[in-house]
């Protein structure tokens, strides 16, 4: 938790590695569709694919990142990260196709 401290705010130990860790894991999962794209033409992203995808993945790993570093109860965490989850579903199915819009087509 952050303590108030005669030079201000102190950042919780481990902040840095949540960091990282959404870092790297938005990173390898971005790998996937670069590496399908030097094997099969049926993968054909855009470098604006491959920012939006990481702003979308990165986002949502900061936020499920924030929510578990500040919620304590199992169930609490589970709901937290299942709505967030699904936020992270919506977006992504409208940025592919426009499931409820017409903002993919």
């Amino acid at each position: 938790m952050s303590t108030m401290t005669g030079k201000g705010m102190e950042i919780k130990p481990g902040l840095g590695k949540s960091l990282l860790t959404v870092a790297l894991v938005t990173a390898a999962i971005l790998m996937i569709p670069l590496v399908a794209m030097q094997f099969t033409t049926e993968v054909n992203w855009t470098g604006f694919d491959f920012v939006a995808a990481g702003i979308l993945l990165a986002f949502t790993g900061l936020v499920l990142s924030f929510a578990l570093r500040n919620i304590r109860s199992t169930k609490s965490r589970l709901i937290a990260a299942g709505l967030i989850g699904l936020g992270f579903l919506y977006c992504w199915a409208e940025m592919a196709v426009g499931i409820f819009t017409n903002l993919g087509s």
